[in-house]
């Protein structure tokens, strides 16, 4: 098989009348009366219209595609019919600014944008913002698309062949445009259908439910590659829902789900109710339970939660996952090595850690190629990808320990991202919002701890002269960073400070902006934003 189309081929050819979609009442309410639902067979009638007029267009490979479709029925059968033909995809967010959803466009370079009508102003008014010309066409009444201005290449869709591209907030500012191939994508559902133990996939009978968005790898290349290799069904929420999260779960007959820690969190605080063990769930998949939750929650809801290790850049082929005991419950450990992946830990000179003391994570996949399964490169950012590749290693930025019986625990992360619910954040990007504000004379932006959603964004403000520091001017330099950045990476926390720890060379003390931020929010001196963080319609 050469493409995710071809995976998706292949399990309709062997389950054609089973579920290939399911996307609960809950999640459709907002557009469509009751739940949705589609067949292989159905889906790929689908997928097939959208093929000929794409294919009437004149797209194909060498061309890319942004979808802002949330999660919906039309992103999977936009994506596969787009993969058929060989052109790449790029997932937007409906949730960013106009700035932020205006670089995306500008930077990736799309032939075609195509949105739900509800999120079309957004888009046209993204592409104004850079006086760009591509075409914005609307998903509800698509019968027909522009020429692209440039012809497709004259090649056959292959596993090398672009599939998506995928925007990761990194330690270096303005996201980053991760090219993922077929191949990375054909691995994930290898690896998914392969991995065994607690995680076990049975052919044709799993339905995996998930609330993660589309526009990341979890959702677009983990759950939904899968389930395409398996002939299982995806079930596709919108997001989540806490209140009706366990009925949900057990009216969908879902048999797997994924999560991030921020789930396990919200949902112990919920009061105990007749649907907390009224399920089919043999096991959730995920990363970032806090160690105190992980117990806890399996005993209550009565399945193991599996943790594990991977991000955009690595794909499956640095994939690690403790889905085979021991699972050393609530130590942040996520598993062992298989036999396909190989890590190194270091320290900061480079040299290798002995078993037990913490080091940065480097992984690669074991066999004659070391790259297989990982991420291509970034786009148009030749030194970040050097920097994240180097001697044939991938260089994670996180910090883990290994223990006497090979299991691997997560310590800390070594770049400059904060990780928000699952969400990672530019610490720069952040900053370099903040640094226009009037009020702002110097900052830094760094983690700070919470309970449930793991980090929260915190700004240390040194304010400019005659500046004079209250909850209101702190409400104020919230508010205006709300028009500029996804509520996510706003500030839930802002202190004013005299000075920030600096070197003698006049350079920022990262290492000590966390335990900084700890000691001003034990002692009152940080303003509390959080309730403040709440998704908002974005006006174009």
């Amino acid at each position: 098989m050469n493409s995710v189309y071809d995976v998706f081929k292949s399990s309709r050819a062997r389950f054609g009348s089973h579920d290939f979609l399911h996307i609960p009442a809950s999640s459709a309410q907002k557009y469509h009366t009751g739940a949705i639902d589609y067949t292989y067979d159905a889906a790929d009638d689908e997928i097939a219209q959208l093929v000929q007029v794409y294919i009437k267009a004149g797209y194909g490979v060498g061309h890319r595609v942004g979808l802002l479709l949330d999660n919906r029925a039309e992103f999977f059968f936009h994506w596969l019919a787009l993969n058929a033909l060989g052109v790449s995809i790029v997932p937007l967010n409906g949730e960013f600014s106009i700035e932020e959803m205006a670089y995306v466009i500008s930077h990736s370079e799309c032939d075609l944008l195509v949105s739900l009508a509800e999120k079309a102003d957004l888009v046209q008014a993204a592409v104004a913002h850079f006086q760009g010309k591509i075409p914005v066409i609307g998903a509800e009444s698509f019968s027909a698309v522009p020429c692209p201005d440039k012809p497709r290449e004259d090649s056959l869709v292959a596993q090398d062949t672009e599939c998506a591209m995928l925007y990761t907030s990194g330690s270096t500012g303005q996201p980053k445009g991760c090219i993922l191939n077929n191949d990375y994508f054909i691995v994930f559902g290898e690896w998914y259908r392969d991995v065994g133990g607690l995680c076990a996939l049975r052919p044709g009978q799993e339905r995996l439910l998930t609330p993660l968005p589309l526009v990341h790898m979890n959702a677009l290349a983990c759950s939904t590659m899968g389930m395409l290799m398996t002939g299982g069904c995806i079930i596709q929420l919108d997001r989540f829902h806490p209140r009706s999260w366990w009925q949900t779960v057990g009216e969908s007959r879902a048999t797997a789900l994924h999560y991030l820690g921020v789930l396990p969190a919200i949902l112990l605080n919920i009061a105990e109710g007749p649907y907390d063990q009224a399920h089919q769930v043999r096991f959730g998949f995920g990363a970032g339970v806090n160690p105190k939750h992980h117990a806890r929650f399996e005993t209550r809801f009565g399945f193991p939660l599996i943790e594990a290790w991977a991000m955009t850049e690595s794909g499956a082929g640095g994939c690690i996952v403790a889905s085979h005991e021991p699972r050393h419950v609530g130590e942040c450990c996520f598993g062992k090595l298989s036999d396909k992946v190989a890590i190194k830990l270091i320290d900061e000179a480079g040299d290798e850690v002995p078993e037990g003391i913490p080091g940065e994570l480097l992984v690669r996949a074991t066999g004659d190629d070391p790259k297989r399964g990982f991420f291509s490169h970034y786009f148009k950012n030749e030194q970040a990808t050097a920097e994240t590749w180097k001697d044939n290693w991938l260089h994670t930025g996180d910090v883990v320990r290994q223990g006497p019986d090979g299991s691997l625990y997560f310590v800390d992360r070594r770049k400059n991202v904060i990780r928000r619910s699952g969400e990672n954040i530019s610490a720069l990007e952040v900053e370099t919002v903040l640094s226009l504000d009037p009020v702002v004379d110097k900052l830094a932006v760094a983690p700070a701890y919470d309970e449930i959603r793991g980090d929260e964004v915190m700004a240390c403000i040194v304010l400019k002269e005659g500046v004079v520091p209250s909850e209101d001017l702190a409400r104020e330099i919230f508010d205006r960073s709300m028009d500029q950045l996804i509520y996510y990476k706003t500030p839930g926390y802002i202190a004013f400070v005299e000075e920030l720890p600096l070197t003698a060379s006049q350079k920022l003390k990262r290492g000590e902006m966390k335990g900084l931020c700890a000691k001003l929010i034990e002692a009152g001196a940080a303003h509390d934003l959080r309730a403040c963080k709440k998704r908002r319609k974005v006006s174009a």
